[in-house]
């Protein structure tokens, strides 16, 4: 990628107009953070139009976007009560690993660990020794998932995330960011003007005439990518052939009990199955592959497993997994399904959002675009995107599910070298780790092998040194911890009750 006629043009001028293409979760949460802490060196313009709609899918998130909304000020119990927002103890994975098996990934840390290995070795060498133990037995987060309980505050123990309505979620933060001086423009682009000698942007012009132009662009415009690819021609990478699902359709349906703490994630013939659980409805969903599914088949089969009142007609959304080649080229920033799409079976969608708007803020070019600053962004950008397609790519990749011609073929396709070594270290030493900066921890990898059937050749030789009374009193004394914790959390649909109930009806 050359950009040394972007940063020989853009040096020498400061970046003070910044314009965001596109609203949704993605443009919101950009103009949320830039305001909110940059709002004072910057101008910022969000331009998006009523007529185009949002995905508008993206209902579960992960842990860190705690962190963010703690960056931001962000009172916890007003975003969850206008987001109708309930908490997110980790996700319950069904017939992932065979037909009739199921395991829960939590967010939570599993038992106590040495220096020299984390507590699996350990656990491995109790199954070896004879104790019949669950892993998620010393996790207090799988454990309280499993129970339906859940309290946050000072005095608890629980890493969580949540499940929102991303609607009310980017409605949330346009009044924040609105608050903090952002301009929000209503209207359609529909040209985006270049300068002839460097390519940079210089505005965007909208169907009734109005030009908005700016310094530095930061495109939301979806899986168009109207500014990044259609004006700059960043290019796209192309992960189909690692994961094979490219459609979508979405559902929401009136819910019909209690919300449980954690989302559910059900293998199907060609697919998965998502289910979302808000304070008065239920996100549901189908992910699969045309090729071995039809639109047709895939909504029949959504209509015929959901639970509750339709509130919406499913529309089928088709996607292309991969990234582009650069996040950043010219004075463009990607953000959001504009900069790529990973499915959403991790639920990473708003956090690559969140990461690529915290790392711009923390790359900003004040003085101007210098390709520096644009190849550190697009190598972490890359490097957090492929971290993240491994851990996916190895929920289809390890599994048991034959016969079914979607799963025989993500069981025997080639995978990305830095997933394979993985897989190996963990099938012949039952090691893994996590990488610098990298999203998903030891206990994330762990907890997925072991569900989806990976099983160990061996463990840490350490673990032999402990006998089978110290294993025993290590077992009990670690469930026994658990317990007491579990025990003391509310139900969880009493809690959000009580803390943060939106108290408004649900409309179709």
């Amino acid at each position: 990628m050359d950009n040394s006629a972007a940063g020989e043009h853009s040096g020498k001028n400061r970046i003070r107009r910044v314009v965001i293409a596109g609203g949704g979760t993605a443009g919101w949460v950009a103009a949320a953070a830039l305001s909110t802490k940059l709002g004072e060196l910057l101008d910022i313009t969000l331009v998006e139009s009523d007529a185009i709609g949002t995905v508008g899918v993206g209902e579960a998130t992960i842990p860190p976007l705690r962190t963010f909304h703690h960056l931001l000020g962000i009172d916890e119990q007003a975003f969850m009560r206008a987001t109708q927002a309930t908490a997110k103890l980790g996700i319950a994975f069904e017939n992932w690993g065979r037909e009739g098996e199921r395991y829960i990934h939590s967010f939570g840390k599993t038992g106590t660990s040495a220096w020299m290995c984390d507590f699996h070795h350990f656990w491995l060498r109790g199954k070896e020794m004879g104790f019949d133990s669950e892993f998620g037995e010393f996790c207090v987060e799988h454990q309280a998932a499993e129970a339906g309980r859940f309290a946050t505050g000072p005095k608890s123990p629980l890493n969580f995330a949540y499940h929102l309505d991303a609607t009310r979620y980017a409605a949330f933060l346009r009044t924040i960011s609105e608050k903090h001086g952002v301009t929000r423009v209503e209207g359609k682009i529909c040209d985006v003007r270049q300068n002839a000698h460097s390519g940079d942007i210089e505005s965007l012009l909208l169907e009734g005439g109005e030009e908005i132009a700016g310094d530095l662009f930061i495109d939301c415009s979806g899986f168009r990518g109207l500014l990044i690819e259609k004006a700059l021609g960043s290019g796209f990478e192309d992960w189909t052939h690692w994961l094979p699902s490219d459609s979508a359709v979405p559902l929401q349906t009136r819910a019909t009990g209690p919300a449980m703490p954690y989302t559910r994630s059900i293998a199907e013939s060609a697919g998965w199955r998502w289910r979302i659980p808000l304070q008065e409805r239920v996100g549901n969903g189908l992910v699969y592959s045309s090729q071995y599914l039809s639109d047709e088949d895939a909504t029949a089969l959504l209509l015929e497993r959901v639970d509750g009142e339709p509130l919406t007609d499913p529309r089928v959304i088709r996607f292309t997994t991969g990234r582009r080649k650069a996040a950043w080229k010219n004075n463009c920033i990607a953000l959001g399904l504009a900069s790529g799409f990973i499915e959403p079976l991790e639920s990473t969608s708003i956090h690559l959002i969140v990461t690529g708007i915290v790392r711009l803020m923390q790359l900003f070019p004040f003085t101007g675009v210098e390709s520096s600053l644009q190849e550190e962004y697009n190598r972490q950008t890359r490097v957090e995107m492929e971290d993240i397609r491994d851990f996916i790519v190895l929920h289809y990749h390890v599994n048991q599910r034959e016969g079914d011609a979607f799963w025989d073929h993500c069981r025997q396709m080639a995978i990305p070298d830095s997933l394979a070594q993985r897989i190996e270290l963990f099938r012949e030493r039952a090691h893994a780790y996590q990488n610098n900066d990298e999203l998903f921890r030891v206990d994330s990898w762990v907890q997925v092998m072991l569900g989806q059937g990976l099983q160990p050749e061996s463990c840490h030789p350490v673990t032999q040194m402990m006998t089978r009374q110290e294993m025993q009193q290590l077992q009990t004394g670690l469930r026994a911890r658990v317990a007491q914790s579990v025990n003391a959390l509310p139900e969880h649909h009493a809690f959000i009750r009580q803390y943060c109930h939106a108290g408004d009806p649900v409309s179709a």
